[in-house]
């Protein structure tokens, strides 16, 4: 029996790829009137200014985000993110020794979708960064701006992981592309997937980027395709030559500062820059966060994170940190989600789950366990975990 109308319109192809219908789509302006929030439009991307959404009420404002990353440009650039420069620049101290480390060891991190030696790459390194300086690390991760935009798209029980990439002078651009999940499939491997996949992909995870150095454009910052993320087949499209001749040519790229922090829908079409400075080290903190509900790309060993950086809360608290300033640190370190786990021997507590490991150390702050206390049981919560 051949399908039905309606079953073909339930999987997409290359044949569905209509370059009129994406330039549709994204040949369009962006006005700064229709976001009360934000402070300005550069290149059709929307820009923040981060004392002032600090100022405003928080749900508005995070109603805002979803319609900039979904119906907008998909994309926003928050100015000043991190408004204090050491605590970018002790996170940058870390990774400098993380790459010297991972040189040393005659070990090379590859890239996604640019040539191997391009740039400098650490994989996983909110764990290695967390391990090697939890104060630091603790003083970054409570940044509000990092948790508002990602509770905004994710909701609560986020997974942040972080990849850092330094681009070196003469790094070559990557490819344009569209991020995890579907954007790391083939043509063929996407397409097994039926169309409402494809437009779920993409509130599985949101990109970003925080400059720890300034970025002006000669050194290679992201270039992206705004309203891009609207188009349906993209995850099929993007690999097509006339859709990267297109990117080529109608690509934006804006400058950051150092503490800037650039977020977007991963089903933006977008590429790192080439670097044609002479000295820039174009530094970012590339972060990829996750919904509590999806897979993270990398593995974390959380369980050691949240030890690792327990005694800094305990210490925080101490000295008077709020509690949203911990509460951000417990959500980038701690498992907040308490599934998949073996429901006989780790059964509901008070409710339809058991507590997930950022419960765990919620309630070991609140009680003031010792840093060993607090490893214990998570680690006995592992075990009840295992089937």
């Amino acid at each position: 029996m051949s399908p039905t109308s309606v079953e073909l319109r339930a999987w997409l192809s290359e044949q569905d790829c209509d370059l009129a219908e994406l330039r549709r789509l994204v040949e369009r302006t962006t006005d700064v009137a229709d976001y009360a929030h934000a402070s300005a439009v550069e290149q059709g991307v929307l820009i923040y200014d981060s004392e002032r959404l600090r100022a405003a009420e928080p749900r508005p404002v995070r109603a805002e985000l979803v319609r900039a990353l979904t119906q907008g440009p998909g994309i926003v650039v928050f100015r000043g993110a991190f408004p204090e420069p050491s605590v970018v620049d002790r996170l940058s101290a870390v990774f400098d020794a993380l790459i010297a480390e991972q040189r040393a060891s005659g070990a090379a991190a590859g890239d996604h979708f640019a040539k191997p030696g391009a740039n400098d790459r650490v994989w996983n390194a909110l764990e290695k960064a967390a391990l090697h300086d939890p104060e630091a690390f603790a003083d970054y991760y409570a940044n509000d701006i990092l948790a508002l935009v990602s509770a905004a798209w994710l909701g609560p029980g986020y997974q942040v992981t972080s990849q850092v990439n330094v681009v070196n002078p003469g790094g070559a651009a990557q490819t344009v592309h569209r991020d995890y999940h579907l954007g790391f499939l083939s043509n063929e491997a996407a397409a097994a997937y039926p169309a409402h996949v494809h437009a779920l992909s993409p509130v599985l995870t949101l990109q970003g980027a925080v400059a720890h150095c300034d970025m002006p454009v000669e050194s290679g910052p992201t270039l992206y395709l705004p309203y891009s993320q609207q188009y349906e087949p993209g995850y099929l499209a993007w690999r097509l030559p006339e859709f990267q001749a297109y990117f080529d040519e109608h690509h934006v790229q804006l400058p950051l500062a150092k503490g800037d922090a650039a977020f977007f829908n991963p089903a933006v079409f977008h590429a790192a820059g080439t670097n044609r400075s002479a000295d820039i080290r174009r530094t970012a903190n590339l972060l990829q966060v996750s919904s509590a509900f999806g897979r993270a790309m990398e593995t974390v060993d959380r369980e050691a994170v949240a030890g690792a950086v327990f005694p800094v809360l305990l210490a925080r608290r101490a000295e008077g940190a709020g509690e949203d300033w911990l509460e951000n640190v417990i959500a980038a370190s701690a498992e907040g989600y308490p599934f998949p786990t073996n429901l006989d021997s780790d059964p509901p507590a008070d409710g339809l789950a058991p507590p997930s490991q950022a419960d765990v150390v919620r309630r070991a702050l609140r009680e003031t366990w010792t840093p060993e206390a607090l490893r214990r049981e998570l680690r006995a919560g592992a075990g009840r975990r295992e089937s």
